[in-house]
């Protein structure tokens, strides 16, 4: 039986080679990568269904279409789902139709991109059963279709600071929804700008001059049937961007727009007719919504580091250049160790954001059973951790694509190897949810809260339990839990070095505010090691409980290198802990984790199972056949549909024909 489920007949035979040497069942890690047997299943069915409705394939390549003609191919596609959804996905299930929109749209958007993750869920979540009933049927059912409209141009998420107001009028029981200046128009929701004819709108409320901070409300932007906005909205898309282009990402401002008293997302918070305040049970609640996203960013930028890696790896597998001891022939560019170097850490990071990401949800699920009875004591260390992993997964996962675009070499820098739109997509994430240095800012608030507590003798959580234990000498020949105690002693040591020196900055008698940002950047190192520290014990602790016996032998191969690079990529650090001739060896230990990774290498990213449709690249095609198809990608461009362009006749050849008078 084969193990690798990825080699068919007919394939290149170095990428076959390659599959051959794994150790592993692929659709067993996919079960393990994706939750379960069931979901890793359903995944292939659903793009198996796919590839059987030719209406659903792109009608040309992607980088060469227009914006026009991006945003209508993804409508088309859209409407043609539409259809067949049904037949293909629970509709219900969320996992399930993330899947199968990216199977047939990718990652260019779509006019309900925003509109299943960003516009339902704080409906349910907030809303009301008498909301529940008015709106999130015909939000399901796709009557309306809308957006989430916070960012605003002049404050980013910055909530405190959001200058849209929702003023009641109790003498009509209504909100005056208003934008006093430019920079309060809403900037960057997704789908607003043409798509959306609904919108779930944050802004500050404000009753009898009195604000009571950011709030949710259920707005309508345009008529349901002409699709014009409504009078008093202003609304249209931002323009193009670095990706992401199908979808149309807007800006909106109102003009004292009324909107119903009920209209508000009244499930924690409520405004009587009167004009009463009800205020929610915890400040924090209604940052629900931006928790849930940054707890699901995790494993969706793992995603995007895979779907990278997929690429890179398959490539480097198919691509020879050089020689090593055999003069005759030249060598697979897997074999330098430079390339493994360059892309094993980051498939041990595409799998560690897995195990966090997953891990992660589990504590967002906690959080959110334990609001529907009323506790939200998680809440502030969920907020926390999702700030750091969302801050520290992006810019990781940001370095791993542009590492794995760097190593298919020229052909990388080539719209066919499609690394440029993942890494577009992915790169976004450093910004939008939070900007990542505030992020993490947030997060060392956390942290120096509970240095304080440590340090008055109190006790704290377990994610920071490890800030109150002693330093203990190290055995590094262990195991993977000594490299965890090298990063628990490093992270411990910031956060006391960070949290003294703005103790003894506001002791010097500068204010908290300028004593903060005095020491932010040592602030943000804290928040950095405490979030790396996190992924590394999320996956050790992953790979510990697994029992397949080959699967958890390639997984402690991955921890392996992921501990050996972790630890040397914070060497500084390490040094208070370590001695150098320990990071000498530990280096040692690297060189050797990924030559023993080498023959599974191509075998882990085909466990993610992503489709060819999914991947769109030349370069990372399943069957590993690149230079013939890269020469018909070439010559599918636009430019190539005739010898002689335009511009040749208009100013070329006169050029030309005039240099030789």
């Amino acid at each position: 039986m084969m193990l690798n489920k990825s080699i068919m007949d007919g394939d290149n035979p170095d990428l076959t080679e390659e599959r051959m040497k794994g150790t592993f069942d692929t659709d067993k890690m996919a079960a393990l990568i994706y939750g379960s047997e069931k979901f890793a299943r359903r995944r292939r069915e659903i793009s198996d269904c796919v590839s059987r409705i030719p209406q659903l394939a792109d009608i040309k390549p992607y980088p060469f279409l227009t914006r026009d003609e991006k945003l209508m191919e993804g409508t088309r596609k859209i409407s043609v789902l539409n259809h067949y959804l049904p037949a293909i996905i629970d509709k219900d299930n969320a996992a399930e139709s993330l899947h199968l929109h990216q199977e047939v749209i990718g990652f260019e958007g779509h006019p309900l991109a925003l509109h299943d993750s960003l516009f339902i869920p704080p409906l349910l979540t907030q809303g009301t059963d008498e909301q529940h009933e008015k709106w999130l049927g015909r939000a399901k059912r796709r009557e309306i279709i809308g957006c989430y409209a916070q960012t605003e141009m002049g404050h980013g998420s910055n909530l405190r600071a959001l200058e849209t107001t929702a003023t009641y009028d109790i003498s009509t029981q209504e909100f005056i929804l208003h934008t006093p200046t430019i920079t309060a128009l809403k900037w960057w929701p997704g789908n607003l700008g043409k798509s959306s004819n609904w919108a779930v709108v944050v802004a500050d409320l404000v009753i009898k001059d009195t604000h009571y901070g950011a709030h949710m409300f259920m707005v309508q932007i345009r008529d349901e049937k002409t699709h014009e906005p409504l009078t008093g909205i202003t609304v249209g898309d931002i323009g193009p961007k670095m990706a992401f282009n199908a979808a149309d990402n807007g800006f909106l401002g109102f003009d004292h727009y009324r909107i119903p008293r009920d209209h508000l997302l009244m499930k924690y918070s409520r405004v009587e007719p009167d004009g009463t305040y009800i205020k929610p049970m915890h400040a924090k609640i209604n940052y629900h919504g931006m928790v849930r996203v940054r707890s699901n960013m995790t494993t969706e930028q793992g995603l995007f580091l895979a779907h990278a890696l997929t690429i890179a790896v398959r490539y480097s597998a198919v691509r020879r250049q050089g020689y090593l001891d055999d003069k005759s022939h030249e060598v697979k560019v897997l074999d330098y160790q430079t390339q493994q170097h360059r892309l094993f850490p980051s498939i041990a990071r595409a799998y560690a954001f897995q195990f966090a990401g997953a891990e992660t949800w589990k504590l967002y699920e906690q959080v959110l059973n334990g609001m529907k009875s009323g506790n939200v004591e998680l809440m502030a260390d969920l907020h926390a951790l999702t700030s750091g992993l969302k801050s520290v997964v992006t810019h990781q996962t940001g370095e791993g694509i542009e590492q794995a675009r760097m190593a298919c070499g020229g052909h990388g820098y080539s719209m066919a190897s499609y690394i440029f739109e993942i890494f577009g997509l992915a790169i976004g994430g450093c910004t939008y949810e939070g900007e990542n240095m505030v992020m993490l800012l947030q997060l060392a608030r956390y942290l120096v809260k509970s240095v304080e507590l440590v340090q008055s003798g109190k006790s704290v959580g377990p994610m920071v339990a490890y800030l109150a234990e002693p330093d203990t000498k190290v055995d590094l020949t262990t195991g993977p839990e000594a490299y965890v105690k090298v990063f628990q002693h490093a992270a411990r040591r910031q956060a006391w070095k960070a949290t003294d020196k703005f103790h003894e900055l506001m002791k010097s008698g500068q204010s908290r505010d300028i004593a903060w940002n005095n020491c932010a950047v040592e602030l943000i190192r804290a928040s950095r090691l405490h979030t790396r520290l996190y992924i590394m014990e999320t996956f050790i602790r992953r790979v510990s409980s697994i029992s397949d016996i080959s699967i958890k032998k390639v997984l402690i191969d991955l921890v392996n290198v992921h501990v050996n690079y972790e630890v040397l990529d914070i060497g500084t650090y390490a040094l208070e802990h370590v001695s150098s001739t320990q990071l000498d060896s530990i280096r040692s230990q690297l060189y050797s984790s990924l030559d023993t990774l080498r023959p599974n290498a191509v075998s882990l990213i085909d466990s993610f199972q992503i489709s060819d449709m999914q991947l769109r690249s030349v370069l990372g095609r399943r069957d590993g056949h690149v230079y013939p198809n890269l020469f018909e990608w070439a010559k599918a461009s636009p430019l190539n549909q005739t010898h002689v362009l335009p511009s040749v006749n208009q100013y070329l050849k006169p050029m030309m024909d005039k240099a030789k008078l």
